[in-house]
């Protein structure tokens, strides 16, 4: 799915697309513009450090891979644009045995952006989701 042609202005813009069995894996998206919280929404934190922007990844309720002890994923300083990958499985609640998986792909920039080329920080936490 490619971005969207113009992104709306805001402190964070969150760029989300989903293929979801109820929707027979057709990819849906949708833009929204807002403040900090929207990251926590999208599974990351942000802090500062500095002039730079410091980005992890919030704990969650996958079922594997299990989180390991550091959630940083990378450090920005204006101008750059990092990218994080990954995939999940999750389950259900112990009544339903059924899973479902996620897979994320992240791209944060700091401040004015020139262009989405190659990312400044990539991180990649694909995993085979079977062990």
């Amino acid at each position: 799915m490619p971005l969207p042609r113009a992104l709306p202005e805001g402190e964070v813009v969150v760029h989300d697309v989903l293929a979801d069995r109820a929707a027979g894996y057709e990819h849906r998206d949708g833009v929204r513009a807002g403040d900090v919280a929207l990251t926590r929404e999208a599974g990351l934190w942000l802090g500062r450090d500095r002039a730079c922007i410091v980005v992890d990844r919030l704990p969650g309720s996958a079922a594997f891979p299990r989180p390991s002890a550091s959630a940083r994923l990378f450090t920005l300083s204006p101008g750059q644009v990092g990218r994080y990958r990954a995939n999940f499985r999750f389950t259900g609640c112990g009544c339903d045995p059924s899973w479902y998986y996620e897979e994320w792909l992240v791209h944060v920039g700091h401040g004015a952006v020139a262009s989405f080329g190659p990312p400044d920080r990539d991180v990649d936490h694909r995993v085979h989701l079977y062990g």
